[in-house]
């Protein structure tokens, strides 16, 4: 089981880099994603529109917060991953079977630091999209099949088919 928690999203600043953490997440198998930060209704819908229209199970969820969250997740059994340029090579890394992975935003306050494990897929500045996708690509592949899609698009080498169902 995969879920991300995205760390302090900021409705003005942040509405397309939180959507395209949701999307990566979703695209590579995770069942749900967590936010904190500003409350952000619009993100929830754009989600679950996605979802209903692209089929599922995928979650998400807001949280007040997120150190309560992990340490929930920890007394389950999730292993918790953070993602950061100053962690240990992802490659070495050794998963369970519950993971949750935590995806910062602004500056990330050193308790997260202390209380999770912290991985990096290389030690120069990146997207946490992009870092997001290469762990989950790595260790899960792309999801194949999301269930009761309303729309189904199959890539063809030039253009796209596009069923409704």
């Amino acid at each position: 089981m995969i879920e991300v928690l995205r760390l302090s999203h900021r409705i003005g600043r942040d509405p397309r880099l939180s959507t395209h953490v949701i999307l990566t997440a979703r695209a590579f198998g995770a069942e749900k994603v967590y936010y904190s930060g500003d409350h952000d209704k619009s993100l929830e819908d754009s989600t679950d529109k996605i979802v209903s229209n692209f089929g599922g199970p995928f979650e998400i969820e807001y949280v007040k917060n997120p150190l309560k969250l992990i340490d929930d997740k920890k007394k389950k059994g999730f292993q918790i991953v953070h993602l950061t340029m100053y962690g240990k090579n992802f490659e070495k890394l050794k998963l369970k079977k519950k993971v949750l992975v935590v995806v910062g935003s602004e500056k990330v306050e050193k308790e997260f630091y202390e209380i999770c494990e912290n991985i990096s897929v290389g030690n120069q500045p990146h997207s946490e999209v992009a870092a997001l996708g290469v762990l989950l690509y790595k260790f899960f592949g792309v999801k194949k099949k999301f269930m009761n899609p309303k729309i189904i698009i199959e890539g063809l080498e030039k253009g796209k088919k596009i069923t409704k169902i």
